[in-house]
């Protein structure tokens, strides 16, 4: 059946709702910056990073107000992984350190540290992790880093040394060196 102005019934419906679907997904989007705006604002205030590039850096790694906890552990996983693989002597001071850090046992945060020490993460996030890394310690503002940049590096070379030399004392690689020393100048540069 026609209207008057030549549209039929059947082609107003796909119209209709052809609209609908169209303000549900303008809605959605909307929702979604809003979210995104408010966990920002969290990872603001919570890192004392205040620059738009950095904070988006950090949530594009994964990083939520909920898993912030981690992004000091990153170095040390750096050096963990910088053998190919994390040795159980590694993978156990590891998950300890994330429990002195609050990092509860099946919490989000402790999932993602558990994936970390399962698969390699990219190149990439050890790359941008210290580049945060070090800009928190520029804004020492934020709650979530209480640690120091001669911490983390004493962390990394207990990491280092957990798995080399004699009955697994003492002996640090030379891939393990070379990421003591990239990390060190990452967060010494500051």
């Amino acid at each position: 059946m026609s209207n008057n102005d030549g549209i039929t019934e059947d082609v107003r419906k796909r119209e209709e709702e052809y609209f609908r679907r169209k303000d549900r997904e303008l809605i959605e989007r909307l929702r979604q910056a809003a979210a995104d705006a408010e966990m920002r604002k969290t990872l603001e205030h919570a890192t004392g990073i205040h620059d738009a590039a950095q904070l988006e850096e950090l949530q594009s790694l994964g990083f939520t107000p909920e898993t912030l906890a981690l992004l000091p552990l990153v170095p040390v996983l750096q050096v963990a992984w910088a053998e190919g693989g994390v040795s159980a002597a590694e993978r156990s001071m590891i998950v300890n350190l994330a429990r002195s850090r609050e990092i509860a046992e099946g919490s989000a945060p402790d999932v993602q540290l558990q994936a970390w020490l399962d698969t390699r993460p990219p190149e990439e996030t050890f790359r941008k992790a210290s580049r945060l890394i070090g800009a928190m310690l520029d804004h020492p503002a934020g709650a979530e880093m209480q640690v120091s940049a001669d911490d983390l590096l004493k962390y990394c070379e207990q990491i280092a040394q957990a798995s080399g030399g004699l009955f697994g004392i003492g002996r640090v690689s030379a891939e393990e060196k070379a990421a003591l020393q990239q990390i060190s100048a990452q967060l010494k540069s500051r």
